[in-house]
């Protein structure tokens, strides 16, 4: 997910999606970003457009992000974002995976997909290698 969740403020709905291919490997999406100086990690997602549901944001996402459609989507929950706002993070993961190329914009045009083990992918959320929470909380409780 891109860092506009905590750019533009929060005041809309957002879901992230873990998405795990059929061997248990993770779609991870990575990125420089410049203003947080160094390259993240993060699991496709973003913010809800009117009229979306969670899960209909979260499908969206995946396809524009990753390339990537799914058949069996499971809640993992949702967080506020801030004390301040009443949007949430709405987690999501998917499972049996079809890839197709990822359909970016010219603000997503570096991002980079790739796949790893979950324990690998749990493992670079408690080195720090995500920037923004969302993507390490839905590691974990998917990883349950």
């Amino acid at each position: 997910m891109s860092d506009d969740i905590q750019s533009r403020g929060p005041t809309r709905d957002a879901s992230v999606v873990v998405a795990r291919d059929s061997d248990g490997l993770v779609a991870l999406l990575s990125a420089h970003f410049p203003r947080h100086d160094g390259e993240f990690l993060f699991l496709p997602g973003g913010r809800r457009e009117d009229g979306e549901s969670p899960e209909q944001c979260a499908r969206r996402e995946l396809l524009e992000e990753a390339g990537i459609t799914a058949v069996v989507w499971r809640s993992l929950g949702s967080y506020a974002i801030t004390l301040d706002s009443a949007a949430r993070v709405h987690l999501f993961e998917a499972t049996s995976l079809t890839c197709g190329p990822q359909q970016l914009t010219s603000a997503e045009a570096d991002f980079k997909l790739s796949w790893w083990p979950m324990v690998d992918a749990v493992k670079a959320a408690v080195q720090g290698r995500f920037l923004l929470p969302a993507g390490p909380l839905a590691l974990l409780l998917a990883s349950e």
